[in-house]
């Protein structure tokens, strides 16, 4: 159930990719997608009654199910990743908004229609 919401999620940044006009609102319908490919990524390592898998010699590793560490890790750095590249998009939309004066791309583009 939780991977359609991630693909909707992942739908909606599609669609405000390619619709949208405004470079804030572009850097927004970004991050919505990558939200939503790491819930997608989050979900996949679920396991229902999942233990932490951290091991010890009291505990019966053959009896339990663990849940997997690897996707977790994986989007904590995605996380990291995308808070940077958030911030560089943004600085680069200051950077344009002073040398054009706007942020929307028909306007920076010279397109009337």
């Amino acid at each position: 159930m939780i991977q359609y919401f991630s693909i909707m999620l992942i739908a909606i940044g599609i669609y405000g990719l390619l619709s949208q006009k405004n470079l804030v609102k572009l850097i927004v319908s970004l991050n919505i997608m990558e939200l939503g490919v790491n819930i997608f990524i989050i979900s996949i390592g679920y396991v229902a009654d999942g233990k932490v898998p951290i091991l010890s010699p009291i505990v019966n590793k053959s009896s339990m199910n663990f849940v997997d560490p690897l996707p977790q890790a994986l989007v904590l750095t995605a996380i990291v990743i995308g808070v940077g590249v958030t911030a560089l998009a943004l600085s680069l939309v200051l950077k344009v908004k002073e040398s054009y004066g706007t942020i929307e791309l028909d306007e920076i583009r010279g397109d009337n229609a």
